[in-house]
């Protein structure tokens, strides 16, 4: 049963994850496309960004090579066959159910050790790249202003990318417009080995510039024209390369941490909220006045009775200053708890996204569990092997599962569901299945037959027997 087994989860396991690198790449397209980034820098962040699925592509291949498994043996009767010498479908189950539950320990392992480092150099890497000016890419007759301070137009470039004619180039360095400019009849483009400096060699052109010493009064000739039969232009290119960052920049995230710091950070923010939230204490008290107001040992306040205070018991001249107090103190207030309304909001949003990706990685290895159990008796009852039904199906169960964890995770994070629930949601939601459809399959149930739901139906309706064999017939 385990090389029945192992065959089709290595084959789905690694087309899975070949499927959600290119759902990855189709995502992050914009940000890589014309960067000129060499081939083994994006093998690199492929392989970073692989290991951050690595654990839902074994809940998928575990799935799906289950499915192909049982469904193999359905096909060719050998189930038929072992349960009449005796081994029941749960004796056929028990070895590939250890076997689950070792991937899914595995997967647990692999999520909480290898997928923060991982995630943390991915996210590194693509904020590198997403900085990256794009490439040099100077096409014909087009102006191109990539590099900062000049316009570059080429009237050709010949095949070897090197060789070029009719080159017009601008020089805005100065920040007063097109005054400066180079031009020559043919030329030739290079870039330095360290891939800082853009060098044109020109050949056989003329310069000019119209603001020569143009803020000067006592210049006479401002204009500045010079031929020549070679000249060679050196421009800064180090900001088209990739920068560096250090890794700790992403280190704050959750997705970056192992589950024990997670759970630190997870308390930490929790006595952060706790902190603002008990900051802020706000007394009013009837007699309020007497600390605001009331300095003077001259003037004897009368007493409020009980919660109760009478302005008008006080001189006119001090109850406008009482009011003005009052208001100034309940404005005072009101802004207070606005800002500890925001920031109580900030905080709990920052400890549901900790707490989402805690629950995140026991939800994963706990479903391949889960999908083992759903589709080792589906291939049992389905008795269909190779890829296609079982491929279809597999699709089917695995949308149903990613829309209703979906679902969960959106609730969690908007605080509409308590986050263990809308992250678990996915499993109980599934485990009856589960449950019902392991059943059926043990008890060798004719759940998928198309016999027994057309018997159901003559029972309940009463039809004749012959509805049956036009149904067969069809």
């Amino acid at each position: 049963m385990v090389k029945k087994f192992a065959g089709p989860f290595c084959l789905t396991f690694f087309l899975a994850l070949l499927i959600i690198d290119m759902q990855f790449l189709w995502k992050y397209v914009d940000d890589m496309v014309g960067k000129g980034l060499e081939w083994y820098i994006i093998l690199e962040l492929l392989f970073y960004v692989s290991a951050t699925f690595v654990s839902l592509a074994l809940a998928l291949a575990v799935l799906l090579s289950s499915l192909m498994a049982f469904g193999n043996l359905g096909e060719k009767y050998e189930i038929v066959a072992l349960k009449s010498a005796g081994i029941s479908v749960t004796s056929l189950m028990k070895p590939l159910a250890i076997l689950a539950i070792l991937i899914a320990g595995f997967s647990f392992w692999f999520s909480d050790n290898v997928v923060p480092a991982a995630y943390l150099k991915w996210r590194t890497m693509m904020f590198e790249i997403a900085e990256q000016k794009p490439a040099l890419s100077i096409d014909e007759g087009v102006f191109y202003d990539g590099i900062d301070g000049y316009t570059i137009r080429l009237g050709k470039k010949h095949r070897d990318n090197e060789n070029i004619e009719d080159v017009l180039i601008y020089d805005h360095t100065k920040h007063v417009g097109n005054v400066s400019g180079t031009y020559a009849k043919k030329g030739k483009m290079t870039i330095t080995p360290d891939k800082k400096f853009f060098i044109f060699s020109l050949y056989d052109g003329y310069l000019w510039d119209e603001g020569r010493n143009q803020n000067s009064r006592s210049e006479s000739y401002p204009y500045f024209f010079a031929r020549f039969d070679k000249q060679y232009m050196k421009m800064d290119i180090s900001s088209f390369q990739k920068q560096n960052v250090d890794d700790d920049f992403f280190k704050s995230s959750s997705k970056s941490l192992k589950m024990n710091d997670i759970d630190s950070l997870i308390a930490e923010k929790e006595a952060d909220l706790k902190d603002v939230s008990d900051g802020v204490y706000m007394k009013f008290e009837a007699s309020f006045y007497k600390e605001c107001i009331f300095r003077s040992d001259t003037f004897t306040a009368p007493k409020a009775s009980g919660n109760v205070f009478n302005l008008y018991s006080l001189p006119k001249d001090w109850q406008g200053q009482i009011v003005y107090r009052a208001l100034n103190k309940a404005n005072n207030t009101i802004g207070c708890l606005s800002y500890v309304d925001v920031v109580s909001e900030i905080q709990e949003r920052e400890i549901r996204e900790c707490e989402i990706e805690y629950h995140q990685r026991l939800v994963l290895p706990f479903a391949c569990i889960l999908f083992f159990f759903l589709g080792a008796p589906l291939g049992t009852i389905i008795r269909k092997g190779g890829i296609g039904i079982p491929l279809v199906v597999t699709i089917v169960f695995f949308a149903f599962y990613f829309v209703v964890s979906i679902f969960g995770e959106k609730a969690a994070k908007s605080g509409d569901l308590p986050v263990w629930l809308g992250m678990w949601l996915s499993t109980f939601v599934t485990l009856p299945i589960c449950v019902f459809l392991t059943y059926k399959a043990t008890m060798d149930s004719a759940i998928m037959s198309s016999d027994a739901y057309l018997n159901f139906i003559r029972k309940i309706t009463g039809f004749p027997q012959k509805i049956r064999h036009i149904f067969k017939k069809k």
